[in-house]
């Protein structure tokens, strides 16, 4: 079965062909940080506007990359939500048409089981059950997996997600959108121990998380120090709020793990890509004798890939999920607690 999938839920335009039997036979992705980077973030209109004129060319491009027709595909999946509503729209009605235009069922998937599903792409996959860490611009959540369709929520943000302090703080400091890779490089060059940030929620002994007051607490040590900042205290700072942000995820990780019993622990979002988080990571696996699985750098952030392997995992589980039905709706927001497929099929 091969299975197209769309992913416009934001500022990337992603499309991808995955074959149940062969694997991932090509993916494209266009991104549109250029165009958002002069407004320091995303512009709703801007992204949709841009996903219009994206998808169709990116679709002959994954189409010869593959060597298929279009007739070949078996069916379609695309990102029905969370996200912003008009991205979503122009992925949805591309699908939906493509769908009607070939006679080729469609299924909505959601974003975040894209991301959770992303690892399995990997070379050495993990296996379920295991515990995920989603991290990324919009998203901070702890899920247990024990399969396609079964997840449930341990903990997440009550603010601003690990992603979004990245990008508020790399503001804060002079950086550019995006802001989490400029600060995660920039904290490189800092000086440990200069300056001390908090680690909020890090002794809340539940596993949810918060990081507006680290967003607060770097705005203010920006202020005080605004007469004779230099670019080693930017780095200094930028260490400061690297170093927290990646104790309190990886805290929060290894309690998920003791509270569940579990011994994989898989990361999966943009903020998954932090070199200093990965590296926290791998060593707390070392020391606690778990394993620690990531996505390919590549399907890190928003991707068709992952879109695809996640619609054709859903119709391996439920082989009715896709209808040839072409009416559409998207859900912005979306708790992923609602996927939950009936035990039976």
């Amino acid at each position: 079965m091969i299975v197209l999938g769309i992913e416009s839920s934001c500022d990337e335009t992603g499309l991808a062909l995955y074959d149940t039997e062969r694997g991932l036979l090509a993916h494209a992705l266009h991104s549109q940080v250029a165009m958002h980077e002069q407004y320091g973030g995303v512009v709703p209109e801007l992204a949709s506007r841009d996903h219009i004129r994206r998808v169709l060319p990116l679709l002959e491009t994954v189409l010869e990359q593959a060597g298929i027709a279009r007739s070949d595909v078996d069916a379609i999946a695309y990102t029905q939500g969370p996200g912003l509503a008009g991205a979503l729209l122009v992925g949805a009605s591309i699908a939906c048409s493509l769908g009607l235009a070939l006679d080729k069922p469609v299924l909505g998937v959601h974003h975040l089981e894209g991301h959770l599903l992303s690892p399995l792409l990997a070379s050495s996959p993990p296996e379920f059950p295991f515990v995920a860490l989603l991290v990324s611009g919009g998203h901070t959540q702890l899920m247990r997996v024990d399969g396609v369709g079964s997840y449930a929520l341990l903990g997440e943000t009550v603010d601003d997600a690990a992603g979004e302090a990245f990008d508020k703080s790399a503001k804060l400091l002079g950086l550019g959108y995006p802001g989490g890779p400029a600060i995660s490089r920039l904290a490189e060059f800092g000086n440990p121990g200069a300056f001390t940030l908090p680690r909020p929620m890090l002794h809340s002994k539940n596993l949810n998380f918060s990081f507006s007051g680290l967003k607060t607490a770097v705005l203010t040590l920006v202020k005080n120090n605004a007469a004779n900042i230099c670019e080693q205290g930017r780095a200094d700072i930028a260490r400061a709020f690297v170093e927290a942000i990646v104790e309190v995820l990886t805290a929060k990780c290894l309690a998920a793990l003791k509270e569940t019993g579990l011994k994989r622990l898989v990361i999966a979002g943009g903020v998954g890509a932090n070199r200093q988080l990965r590296d926290a990571l791998n060593e707390a696996a070392a020391r606690k004798r778990f394993r620690v699985f990531y996505p390919e750098l590549e399907f890190c952030t928003d991707n068709g890939a992952m879109i695809a392997f996640a619609g054709a995992m859903r119709l391996q589980a439920q082989p009715d999920a896709a209808k040839r039905e072409y009416g559409f709706n998207v859900r912005p927001r979306w708790p992923l607690e609602e996927l939950r497929i009936p035990s039976g099929t």
